[in-house]
This record gives C-alpha cells, structure tokens and sequence, in this order.
C-alpha cells in the first residue's frame, strides 16, 4: 500500500531526501507521492514532524 501525504503537510521537505525511490515532489500547496512509485518503506513517515504521512 502506497502512502499519501495529507493536508497537516508544512512543506518543510524533510520527506524528500529520506524517500529511496525520490518519489515524493513539491506540489502545490503540499508535497505528493506518487503512488505508483511508492514501495511503502515508511522512511517518509519517520521523518515528519507533523505526522502527515499515512498510507493510503
């Protein structure tokens, strides 16, 4: 199961760099995943502060 970045997202970017398959991009107004892409490791989950990534 893919994740999904939700709305508590603060675009602080903290996601991106920990994200293996450099899934995760700059949208507007928040950052997205594509699911696709997506391998469910979690990486992304751990580093944010705002608890805005879950799955999908």
């Amino acid at each position: 199961m893919a994740y999904k970045i939700t709305d508590a997202c603060i675009s602080c970017g903290a996601c991106v760099s920990e994200c293996p398959t450099n899934c995760i991009s700059e949208g507007d107004p928040i950052y997205v995943i594509k699911a696709e892409d997506c391998i469910d490791c979690e990486a992304c989950a751990g580093v944010c502060p705002v608890n805005a990534c879950e799955p999908a």
